[in-house]
């Protein structure tokens, strides 16, 4: 589970109602209305997509307030007339960050609605269940090796879209902390989650690469964990001077507070989650100044023609105020329905699953209207990297983040590494 940008980090280092029964699924929409309602000829039928996340548990923190990007975005193309008429159903499932949970969530998901977009750090445990429906997945990647493993060709990561299951090393974090100063890395990431841990041991290789020392790689943390006195001793005895943790935000600030509890003197942090308007001014903020967080989608501060969209509707649908501006989890939830909603698009007025994820696989060219640093192209990506990763940097300041620059960072991967 690459638990949010927990993958991200290895690589800069996821029916309206049941259409009748499952006999019926594969059926053209217009078809299965039909059958039910005489009026259902003359008005499409409505779509249902739903989105899996952590609405509550461990994982909430950082995904709980995501569904109203998610919501925005439907609202969006339902004001444009829906999508060949389908106006479109949003449903919102709570995974409750629980392992015995998510199989639950997906199958519910998979009964209720014509299409899955997750954000769910889990999913990975129950993503067999979609599969074997023949039902199309969009959202984000971070939970595990799935989004690029045979059979999961139903599955499109709407940020990265498609996972390389060696998990290979890539320059871009390594790189950023030694021109940063960095010269002795910590690295963390969670036990359970298999692309958490995977996250932190890759960013510890890519930092050798670039010259640099480990000091400290820790992948036992348990998911959530905010207690690290313990870790924090131990990074001061070994010099640690540059960290990456491969955690949630929640657990990535505790960690960042107990180091500099202990006196150790960070050169180069680069947060991968936590750009978001919350920290500012949160307890956290005072240890977080002259930190760097990194965004894998283009900042409302660098203006264009998807972060203005993506405003607009956030402003409208969920009540955000000008100053606000989106959390990691609610570009994730927003990319997610976009890509789901450009499926449904290229598969005519009377879609299919099988025809969504045929179209949607014969992709070339996906961008998030802007929001992403570098067009997918589906019809190549499954099972491998992109030929860069990006991502744009800020800076944690007194009053907020500010660009460090309009460009994003980029990195490569490495040839002939793993760290699967």
């Amino acid at each position: 589970m690459r638990v949010q940008p927990l993958r991200r980090i290895k690589r800069v280092h996821r029916k309206a109602g049941v259409f009748l029964a499952a006999t019926v699924a594969g059926l053209p929409l217009a078809l299965i209305a039909s059958t039910t309602s005489p009026v259902a000829a003359a008005s499409p039928a409505s779509i249902t997509i739903a989105y899996i996340t952590d609405v509550t548990g461990a994982g909430a923190a950082q995904t709980a307030s995501s569904p109203v990007a998610f919501e925005a975005r439907i609202a969006l193309q339902n004001a444009r007339g829906g999508v060949h008429g389908h106006k479109l159903v949003p449903l919102v499932i709570d995974d409750q960050t629980n392992p015995s949970q998510i199989a639950t969530a997906v199958q519910d998901a998979d009964s209720k609605a014509f299409g899955v977009v997750s954000q769910s750090p889990l999913f990975f445990i129950a993503a067999k269940y979609p599969n074997r429906a023949g039902i199309p997945v969009t959202g984000s990647y971070d939970d595990g090796p799935e989004w690029g493993t045979q059979p999961y060709t139903n599955m499109f990561a709407s940020d990265e879209g498609s996972v390389d299951p060696k998990y290979p090393v890539n320059t871009a974090i390594g790189d950023f902390l030694k021109a940063h100063g960095g010269t002795v890395i910590g690295s963390y990431g969670y036990g359970i989650s298999p692309s958490s841990t995977r996250a932190a041991v890759a960013t510890a290789q890519s930092f050798v690469h670039a010259g640099g020392k480990v000091g400290v790689l820790d992948t036992s943390v348990p998911y959530g964990g905010v207690d690290f006195t313990t870790a924090a001793l131990a990074a001061k005895q070994k010099g640690v001077s540059a960290m990456v943790p491969a955690m949630t935000a929640e657990s990535n600030y505790a960690l960042a507070q107990a180091l500099e509890q202990a006196g150790v003197k960070l050169k180069a942090t680069l947060f991968p989650t936590g750009y978001e308007p919350d920290v500012i001014n949160s307890p956290a903020w005072p240890t977080l100044q002259g930190d760097y967080f990194f965004s894998a989608f283009r900042p409302w501060s660098l203006p264009n023609a998807g972060t203005k969209q993506m405003q607009a509707a956030m402003e409208k649908y969920a009540h955000f105020t000008k100053s606000q501006f989106p959390t990691f989890g609610q570009y994730e939830a927003w990319l997610g329905a976009d890509l789901m909603i450009k499926g449904l698009q290229m598969a005519g007025p009377n879609p299919t699953h099988a025809a969504v994820i045929k179209d949607l696989r014969e992709l070339k060219s996906y961008n998030g209207n802007g929001l992403l640093p570098h067009p997918i192209n589906y019809a190549t990506i499954f099972g491998h990297d992109l030929a860069q990763t990006c991502f744009w940097v800020l800076k944690a300041g007194h009053s907020g983040f500010t660009n460090i620059s309009s460009n994003p960072v980029c990195g490569r991967d490495l040839p002939g590494t793993s760290t699967s």
